[in-house]
């Protein structure tokens, strides 16, 4: 099944916390939309929407998680 991935709803124990960062540091707010820009682009493709091929996919996938692991360590860290 194709989904978006949202942050709120992958690390619902930190919702309230991305909420706040989101609106009072500018670092995690970049970090945020980049997360969020990638996780359409690649809901586009799955939804084949966009073309793109599959190492192209699954590269934008290796990257969302980089992305995602870096997110939960500054939302633990912070």
């Amino acid at each position: 099944m194709i989904s978006k991935h949202i942050l709120t709803e992958e690390f619902p124990e930190f919702a309230e916390k991305i909420h706040t960062l989101k609106m009072e540091d500018a670092h995690f707010k970049k970090l945020f939309e980049e997360f969020d820009a990638l996780d359409h682009e690649i809901y586009r493709i799955e939804s084949d929407s966009e073309p793109a091929s599959d190492e192209t996919l699954n590269d934008l996938r290796v990257k969302r998680v980089h992305l995602k692991d870096g997110i939960y360590q500054y939302l633990v860290s912070n």
